[in-house]
């Protein structure tokens, strides 16, 4: 079981998102433990504006988790990336932001005009 550690803060939307991510991605069995930062000084101080930051057992840290690409490398860099669900996450973002075609629209100056 991997031992990762999360500084976070109550009702942090980012780190809900990265530890949503997380289930998502990490390939092994993890215990997450969350530091909550707000009742200590020096850790506002250091992860105030950082969180969500995750560390490793090792005190490797990952500041801006959030952002899928970012905790794919992380985890792949420690052999914890889950490969096929990392490959069907960027098919979906990918799908998400491709541009839809609407039906009988026009492209004109880099605008969607529809009808003629």
């Amino acid at each position: 079981m991997i031992p990762l550690r999360l500084y976070t803060t109550l009702g942090c939307h980012l780190c809900h998102q990265l530890e949503a991510l997380l289930v998502t991605l990490c390939a092994d069995e993890y215990r997450l433990d969350r530091v909550e930062i707000s009742e200590d000084d020096a850790l506002a101080e250091r992860y105030g504006v950082r969180i969500p930051v995750l560390a490793d057992d090792q005190g490797q840290e990952l500041d801006r988790g959030f952002e899928a690409p970012r905790l794919a490398t992380w985890l792949a860099a420690r052999g914890w990336l889950n490969e096929s669900a990392w490959e069907a996450l960027r098919r979906q973002r990918e799908w998400e932001e491709a541009p839809r075609e609407v039906m009988g629209a026009q492209l004109r100056g880099g605008r969607r005009y529809l009808g003629g």
